[in-house]
C-alpha cells in the first residue's frame, strides 16, 4: 500500500481546521486550541473498526459557510465509523472532511478504502434467515429498517431467506453452496440460532465424512461463522457472546468481522446422537420451567414468570445419577470470579493444553478411563450444564458467571434437595452480585463429559407402571404437592429434550460467531460529539 498508509493533512471539519492523520491501524484527527483554552481536542478511530468511507458532494449550508468564501470548490469524503454509545452498545456514527484539493481528497478515500479491503475477516456476501414469528415477531422489520441499509453502507451483498416453516433453515443449508458465501446471519430468537448452528455443523461434518451418530468420530470445526441479529424473546446466546441484545450492534459486529470461538456441547441418547447447545442444558426446575411455558405460548412472555412461579411452588425434585469427568487442564475454575472477555486468555491457554491431552490420550489409548470419572447420586431440584455464563437482561451475571465460551469445558451446577426458602434464595443470587454458588446444597464443577440416569430408568421400573401405583399419593416429603412421577424434562438452549438418560461432550471451539466477547471498557469510546448524523443514520440507531 506504500505511503498511503500513513498520511497527515490539514482538512476542514465543521467549517474550522483539523490536523488529520492515518497511520498504521489509527485514524486521528485534533484541533488545536488558543493558548487561553485548556490543551487539544482529540479524536481517534481504529481503523478495523471504520465501517466505509465514501465521496461527498458540497452541499449548500457547507458552501455557504464564511470559511469557504474564497474558495472555488469544496471536495470532501465521509467516514462511517464505529461509536460506543454505552456499555457494549454500538452506532454507526459519521464525520465528514473537506479541503480544496480534489487529489488530496482521493488520495485519502483510496488510503481508507485499501486499508479496508486488507482487513480480509470482513465478510462479502452473506447468507441472511430471517424468522418471521421470533419473539414479537418483528424480525423482518428489524432486518429491512436496521440491519439491510448498514449492510449496503458497508458494501456487503446478501441473499434473503424468510423461513416458512420448522428447520427451513436447517433444511437449506444441507443443500447450499457454503463456498458462496463468507457467513451467516440468523434474524431471530435463540431457536432460529439453534437451527442455524445445527444446520451448519450438520452440513460441516457430513462434508468432511463425519457421521454425528458416531461418539468416537472428532467433530470438524465449522470454517463459516454465525451472525445473530437479536429478535426473539430472550436472545440469550447474543446477550452472552455481544453483551447486549441490539441489532445494530450485532450488525457492526458483522461488518466489521469479529470472530469468536464458541464451545458446542453434543447430547447422546445410548449413543445416538441427539442435539447440540451451547448455552444451557438443565434438567429439573429449568426444564420444567420450560415445558410448562411452552404449553402456555398463548400468553406471551409472561408465560416464563408464570411457569417459573408454579414450579417454584411445587418444588418438584428428581432422583438420579451423575457421572462426570473433570476438566483437569483447563486454567479457570467456575468460582475464581475471573470472567470470559475479548482475546480471552483462560480460553487460549485451556485449548492449548485440551490439544496437549487429546494427543496423549489417542497415543494411549484408555487415559479417559472410569477411574478418572466421579460420581454422585442423589435427590436434585436442577441440573444444570452451562455452556457460557448464560447471562441475560433479567440475570446479567448468568447461572455460571466465570464460565468461558471457548475453553473446550462445561460448568455443572448441581442443585440438592432443599427447602422452598434456601431454594429462593439461590434463584435471587442469579439476579445481584452474591456468590450463587455458596450454599451447602449447591455444588459446581468444571467439567469435560457427564452422564446422567434418573433413579426409575435405573430401578428398571416400567414407566406405565409407576404412574399408576403412584397415581393420587402424595408425596411423603411434600404433603403440600401431588408427585405422581419423578422425571423431568431436559431444557436444551430453550427446546424440550424427552430423555431420562443422556451422555454430554464438550467439543472446543466447533463454531465460531461475528462476534468478540464482552468487551473491557475501551480507550476509544470518545467520539465527535459535535457531529450530527445524518438523518437516515439517526433513524437506524433509534
Amino acid at each position: 500500500m506504500g505511503d498511503l498508509s500513513r498520511l497527515s493533512s490539514s482538512l476542514v471539519l465543521n467549517q474550522c481546521v483539523w490536523e488529520v492523520s492515518l497511520h498504521g491501524e489509527v485514524l486521528e484527527w485534533h484541533q488545536s486550541r488558543p493558548p487561553s483554552s485548556r490543551g487539544e481536542e482529540s479524536f481517534s478511530v481504529p481503523t478495523t473498526e471504520i465501517i466505509a468511507v465514501e465521496d461527498t458532494e458540497t452541499d449548500e449550508k457547507q458552501s455557504n459557510g464564511r470559511k469557504w468564501r474564497k474558495m472555488a470548490k469544496q471536495h470532501g469524503f465521509t467516514v462511517s465509523y464505529v461509536k460506543r454509545k454505552r456499555p457494549h452498545c454500538w452506532r454507526c456514527k459519521e464525520v465528514t472532511f473537506w479541503c480544496v484539493d480534489e487529489q488530496l481528497c482521493n488520495q485519502w478515500i483510496q488510503a481508507i478504502k485499501e486499508l479496508l479491503d486488507s482487513q480480509t475477516s470482513r465478510p462479502k456476501h452473506l447468507l441472511v434467515y430471517i424468522n418471521p414469528f421470533s419473539g414479537k415477531k418483528q424480525g423482518k422489520r428489524i432486518y429491512e429498517q436496521k440491519v439491510a441499509p448498514l449492510f449496503s453502507l458497508a458494501s456487503i451483498s446478501t441473499e434473503v431467506v424468510v423461513t416458512e416453516h420448522a428447520n427451513h433453515a436447517k433444511d437449506d443449508l444441507s443443500e447450499v453452496n457454503l463456498a458462496k458465501y463468507d457467513g451467516i446471519v440468523c434474524v431471530g430468537g435463540d431457536g432460529m440460532f439453534s437451527e442455524v448452528m445445527h444446520g451448519l455443523i450438520g452440513r460441516t461434518q457430513k462434508d468432511s465424512g463425519i457421521d454425528q451418530n458416531d461418539p468416537k468420530a472428532p467433530l470438524v470445526p465449522c470454517k463459516t461463522r454465525i451472525g445473530i441479529i437479536p429478535a426473539g424473546s430472550t436472545d440469550c446466546i447474543c446477550y452472552a457472546t455481544v453483551g447486549i441484545n441490539d441489532p445494530v450492534t450485532s450488525a457492526l459486529h458483522i461488518i466489521v468481522g469479529d470472530s469468536q470461538p464458541l464451545d458446542v456441547s453434543s447430547v447422546r441418547c445410548n449413543k445416538k446422537f441427539l442435539k447440540y447447545f451451547v448455552s444451557l442444558l438443565g434438567y429439573g426446575f429449568y426444564g420444567d420451567v420450560l415445558k410448562d411455558s411452552e404449553e402456555k405460548r398463548w400468553m406471551g412472555s409472561v408465560r416464563y414468570d408464570f411457569a417459573g412461579f408454579k414450579n417454584f411452588l411445587s418444588h418438584h425434585y428428581y432422583e438420579g445419577t451423575v457421572s462426570f469427568l473433570p476438566a483437569t487442564y483447563t486454567v479457570g475454575s467456575p468460582r475464581d470470579k475471573r470472567t470470559c472477555r475479548t482475546k480471552c486468555r483462560i480460553c487460549k491457554e485451556s485449548k492449548r493444553q485440551l490439544e496437549q491431552l487429546q494427543k496423549f490420550e489417542k497415543d494411549r489409548r484408555g487415559y479417559d478411563r472410569t477411574d478418572q470419572w466421579k460420581v454422585i447420586k442423589g435427590k436434585f431440584l436442577a441440573i444444570n450444564a452451562a455452556n457460557m455464563s448464560c447471562a441475560c437482561p433479567r440475570s446479567p451475571k448468568g447461572l455460571s458467571p466465570s464460565a468461558h465460551l471457548g475453553d473446550g469445558c462445561v460448568d455443572l451446577i448441581l442443585v440438592h434437595k432443599c427447602s422452598r426458602f434456601n431454594f429462593l434464595r439461590y434463584l435471587i443470587r442469579h439476579t445481584n452480585e452474591d456468590d450463587q454458588f455458596n450454599f451447602t446444597f449447591v455444588e459446581v464443577y468444571r467439567i469435560r463429559k457427564f452422564n446422567f440416569t434418573s433413579q426409575h430408568l435405573e430401578d428398571h421400573e416400567d414407566t406405565k407402571d409407576v404412574q399408576k401405583k403412584n397415581f393420587g399419593r402424595f408425596c411423603r416429603d411434600h404433603p403440600a404437592c401431588c408427585c405422581t412421577f419423578s422425571s423431568s424434562t431436559w431444557n436444551c438452549d430453550g427446546e424440550t429434550l424427552e430423555s431420562s438418560a443422556i451422555e454430554v461432550e464438550v467439543h472446543c471451539q466447533l463454531i465460531n460467531l461475528f462476534a468478540r466477547g464482552i468487551e473491557a471498557p475501551s480507550k476509544y469510546e470518545e467520539s465527535v460529539s459535535t457531529i450530527e448524523a445524518p438523518s437516515n443514520l439517526r433513524r437506524l440507531n433509534s
